[in-house]
This record gives C-alpha cells, sequence and structure tokens, in this order.
C-alpha cells in the first residue's frame, strides 16, 4: 500500500484551521475533513454576537489576525465589538484563503487503528473511500456533546422539545409561546432573539439567580493559554485545587455574567424571568398547547427550549463509537486522558477543542486557545 498520509485533521472549525495552518507552515503533509465552521454556520442563529475578542484570532504566527483582517475592511476592534456571527464566518473565510488552506468536504464514518509493524489509521469516508494515515487530529467542537439532563427526556412529549444547538431558526415561533430552560448566556440571547422574531411570549426558567449584565474581564486568559506553548504542562501540573480554582474564575466571567448588550433586549413585558424555579411536571393538552408547571404555577407554551450547554463523551462521536478505537482508548469523566502533547494513549492520536478541557483546562471550549493548540500538537508531530 502507499505510505500513509502523516496528518489528518477532522473539523474544520477554528481549532481544526488553526492546525492547519501551522501544519502548512511547516510543510506537514496533510487533509482536512469536514466544512468550514459547518456547526458555527448551521446551529448558531443569525443576528446572534460572540463572546470572544478581537484578539481571539486562529493564527499560531500572529500574521493573519482579525486585525489585521479589520485593516483590510478600514475598521478597527472598536467599531465591530460585540462581534456578530456574520463578521466571525467572514474572518474564517479570509483566514482560509490567506493561508491557503483546502478543506475535504466529506464525513468520516469510522475510524480504526491498524496495528501493523508501522501502525496506521484508516478514516472510511462517505463514499466507501479510504485515507491512511498516521496521525489523526480530532478537532472536533460541540457537535456531539449536547446535554440534555434528566429528568428532561422523560418529562417532555417526543418532538416537543430541542436543545439550543439544533434550533436557530426562530422564524417559526412568531405568535407563539416558547419556555427556555437555562439562565447562562446563550439561554438569554436565544430569548432576545426569539422574542424579537415575534414570539407572544418567551419564558426563562433557571435554578439559580439572575446573572448580572457586566462586561466579562478576559484580559487574564490570553496570557495563561500563551503559556500552555511554552509549558503545555503547567494546567496539569496544579493540584486539583488550583485547578478548581482557575475553573471557578473562567466559570464566574464566562457563566455568572451576561454581556450588556443584552440587558435592554430582555427588558420585554411578553420576556418572562423565572429565577429560582424549576420545571416539576409537564402534560399536552387538547388544543397542542403544553401546560408545564414551573415551581407551582402553570404555564402554557407551544415550544420547549433546552439552553442546557454541553458535556463531553466521546463514547457520543459516531467515527470513534463505530471504528475500533473506544475499545482502546483510555477515558476519565467521559474525556480522553491526554500527554502534554494532547496526545492520548493511542498513538498518533491527538484530541483538542473541547475534549481538551480536562486535561489542559477550561480555555479549550473557547477559540482563545485555538493558537496554543495547534503549537502544541504541531511540536508533537515534528519531533
Amino acid at each position: 500500500m502507499n505510505q500513509p498520509l502523516p496528518l489528518l485533521v477532522l473539523g474544520a472549525g477554528p481549532f481544526g484551521l488553526a492546525m492547519s495552518a501551522y501544519a502548512r507552515h511547516f510543510q506537514i503533509e496533510h487533509v482536512v475533513l469536514g466544512k468550514t465552521m459547518d456547526f458555527w454556520k448551521a446551529h448558531m442563529p443569525k443576528g446572534m454576537y460572540l463572546r470572544s475578542e478581537c484578539d481571539w484570532h486562529y493564527d499560531p504566527f500572529a500574521e493573519d489576525t482579525i486585525d489585521r483582517y479589520l485593516e483590510t475592511l478600514a475598521l478597527a476592534c472598536r467599531e465591530v465589538m460585540p462581534l456578530t456571527l456574520d463578521f466571525y464566518l467572514g474572518y474564517a473565510e479570509w483566514f482560509q484563503k490567506q493561508k491557503g488552506i483546502e478543506v475535504l468536504s466529506a464525513w468520516v464514518r469510522r475510524l480504526d487503528y491498524i496495528e501493523a509493524s508501522s501502525p496506521f489509521f484508516e478514516a472510511e469516508l462517505d463514499g466507501d473511500r479510504k485515507i491512511a494515515t498516521s496521525n489523526v487530529v480530532l478537532a472536533l467542537g460541540f457537535r456531539y456533546f449536547k446535554n440534555v439532563p434528566e429528568p428532561y427526556p422523560a418529562l417532555f412529549p417526543p418532538g416537543r422539545f430541542t436543545h439550543t444547538c439544533d434550533f436557530v431558526n426562530f422564524a417559526p415561533l412568531q405568535g407563539q409561546r416558547v419556555l427556555i430552560i437555562g439562565g447562562r448566556q446563550s439561554a438569554f440571547e436565544w430569548a432576545a432573539l426569539i422574542h424579537e422574531q415575534g414570539a407572544e411570549a418567551v419564558y426563562l426558567s433557571y435554578r439559580h439567580a439572575t446573572p448580572s449584565f457586566d462586561p466579562a474581564d478576559w484580559s487574564w486568559v490570553e496570557p495563561l493559554v500563551d503559556g500552555i506553548m511554552e509549558n503545555p504542562n503547567w494546567f496539569r501540573r496544579l493540584t486539583e485545587e488550583e485547578k478548581e480554582q482557575v475553573n471557578r474564575r473562567l466559570w464566574a466571567e464566562g457563566r455568572l455574567k451576561l454581556e450588556p448588550w443584552l440587558a435592554e433586549r430582555i427588558k420585554k413585558d411578553s420576556l418572562k424571568l423565572l429565577p429560582y424555579s424549576e420545571v416539576r411536571a409537564c402534560r399536552e393538552l387538547a388544543d397542542g398547547r403544553l401546560e408545564v408547571r414551573v415551581n407551582e404555577t402553570a404555564i402554557h407554551v407551544d415550544q420547549i427550549i433546552l439552553a442546557t450547554g454541553y458535556k463531553v463523551n466521546v463514547a457520543q462521536v459516531p467515527l470513534l463509537a463505530h471504528g475500533n478505537i473506544l475499545a482502546r482508548l483510555e477515558m476519565k469523566n467521559g474525556f480522553p486522558v491526554l500527554d502534554e502533547h494532547f496526545q492520548s494513549n493511542v498513538p498518533g492520536l491527538f484530541f483538542t477543542s473541547m475534549c481538551a478541557t480536562q486535561d489542559f483546562g477550561p480555555f479549550f471550549a473557547f477559540t482563545s486557545a485555538v493558537r496554543a493548540s495547534a503549537h502544541v500538537i504541531g511540536a508533537a508531530l515534528k519531533s
């Protein structure tokens, strides 16, 4: 057989694009599989804003940055903050062209580890095409990890509830009543957008106090993430208490605060906040609406949306579940166990993005970490 491809990158979102840019810079032959920014295009609503900063660019070599992209548009960062989804997708497209990154629009059905005198991976694509490769970087993002916690699947009638990941076209909700379960940024932004699309009423139910509308302070994140390039082990070597302190600090900025630009959009009579509340029961009425009991109050709605976030469980990734990888992959709490180069116990199999948050810190759920990821994995590939 032909020599295996040196590197296969699965995923063409921010982490995959940054990895490809690094590989191209050092002339590491590779193929990127997926659809460029597909999750961002298909699973995020039009009109949303990002919490990303202008310095959260993709380039491991700080050349084709968001600031450089802004120069081509004759704009300053202050003029585009908060960043719109359309702007961000425009930057991704520009970055891909600048770096000459080619993405093969294909999905991997299964991934197998082939034991031989020189072990390799075999990726089976739709159409029965196969690619042999020595190394695989899984830059999967959020796609397979939507969190639908108990008791909701049993509580709500089938087909009458959905996750924010799967509900981004709000036009059908015009004139309808909507219950959103969740009380963080995405829940509030979905509520604002749904209301602005003409929903009759929007309810937000969450078990905690209403987060404050305050600017998040991300200034401390960049130095920590950049430090991973020089010392990939710094987070891994923290005590459990020290790791928890970092996690709590990021949680305080990203989850206990809401962006100030949301505040006025939420202050509507037909948009009702229900803090310290819990959904206790649900039944379908004769007119097709749902009667949902929130604490001791019954509300009538047409649609239920779960803004319940994401939770990593690599066993849910089809290309791993259908191949022979899971049987040999070391996991902990649903995460792959990674070494200091983001490599799993299966030699040559690397995980980044959300899958790396357990071993490398919560930053890897954010695009601020794409450059560090590319550098550390790239260093292992070059060695």
